[in-house]
């Protein structure tokens, strides 16, 4: 039996000219995640502010984890694919990484999560990236696009959630574009959407002339290793077909966006522009304001698993 919870929250209201009013309803039902929270829909722009409060340590997090085994998709023509699975109740998720392998914070904390539940669970690697087959300066977004539609289509059981960080939070609004009858909800973790192509052409004109030149991007990074990322220019002019910021995004499904506000990689501001563009009423952004596009501190965490956990009981009744 799953763990229910009840607590009321303060809306706030745009008024013109910028400011902000406390104008809350009577009652209403939520979680009280103890994080800012900017919900969309037709009658209010900005609404739904919680003060920060200390949460506990979540009680599904052991001290040693068991680890999942690795298999391969095998895919005729394409590069296999490491993943791990946990079959179980549905909906099902799965986690789309960014630029790193299934092993890292937010991945295991989702497996141990859906562990917990007895939810399925899938975690893989792009092609190119960790344990999966393929060449890393070989691979494009367009690629990794296909490599999720094939975990979606291959090994994925019934409908799913899918919670994408960084660049994955980019391909989760195409598996959703592709499949919608498979994809039931999104989570978008500090959501890169067109954040190569956006990146690029921030770069003065002398810097994007150089690169077209060279066919080499060096990207600073203080995430990578060699403090640079060494992509080819042809990487990112196929990343241009793959942009969805410039028109209506044809997402009906329930969206969560979460994202740091110290987010030096990717502003927050693009997860507002995400719930803009979707076509779906139902959104919601939960900003943290201490936090860095690596989003994997305890209380990133606990935001992640409680928006799964909400997402589970809002579905629940529906897909079983």
């Amino acid at each position: 039996m799953k763990r229910q919870s009840s607590f009321k929250m303060e809306h706030l209201w745009d008024l013109p000219g910028g400011a902000v009013v406390k104008n809350p309803p009577a009652g209403v039902p939520c979680h009280r995640w103890g994080w800012m929270a900017v919900s969309f829909s037709f009658h209010c722009g900005l609404s739904t502010l919680l003060a920060p409060k200390a949460e506990p340590a979540p009680r599904w997090l052991p001290a040693c984890r068991q680890k999942t085994s690795i298999s391969f998709l095998s895919r005729p023509d394409l590069p296999n694919l490491a993943h791990k699975r946990l079959k179980g109740r549905s909906p099902g998720i799965i986690f789309i990484p960014g630029y790193i392998n299934m092993n890292g914070t937010k991945a295991l904390a989702i497996e141990e999560f859906c562990k917990s539940l007895g939810h399925a669970c899938i975690s893989f690697d792009y092609s190119g990236v960790g344990n999966s087959d393929g060449n890393l300066e070989e691979c494009t977004v367009g690629k990794w696009r296909k490599d999720v539609l094939s975990i979606i289509d291959d090994l994925a059981e019934g409908p799913q959630i899918l919670a994408g960080s960084s660049l994955g939070g980019w391909l989760i609004l195409h598996a959703a574009i592709a499949r919608p009858q498979k994809v039931v909800a999104l989570i978008g973790i500090a959501t890169a959407v067109d954040g190569l192509v956006t990146q690029f052409n921030q770069l003065p004109v002398e810097a994007k002339k150089e690169i077209e030149m060279k066919d080499v991007w060096s990207m600073p990074s203080k995430y990578s290793e060699g403090g640079v990322y060494r992509i080819q220019y042809s990487v990112i002019k196929e990343a241009e077909h793959h942009c969805l910021l410039h028109s209506p995004i044809p997402v009906n499904c329930p969206i969560r966006l979460l994202h740091g506000m110290k987010d030096d990689i990717v502003s927050w501001h693009t997860s507002m522009q995400v719930a803009d563009r979707v076509v779906s009423t139902d959104v919601d952004v939960f900003l943290r304001k201490n936090s860095d596009h690596r989003m994997k501190e305890k209380a990133d965490i606990q935001l992640l698993v409680y928006t799964i956990d909400d997402l589970i009981d809002k579905l629940s009744t529906v897909v079983n």
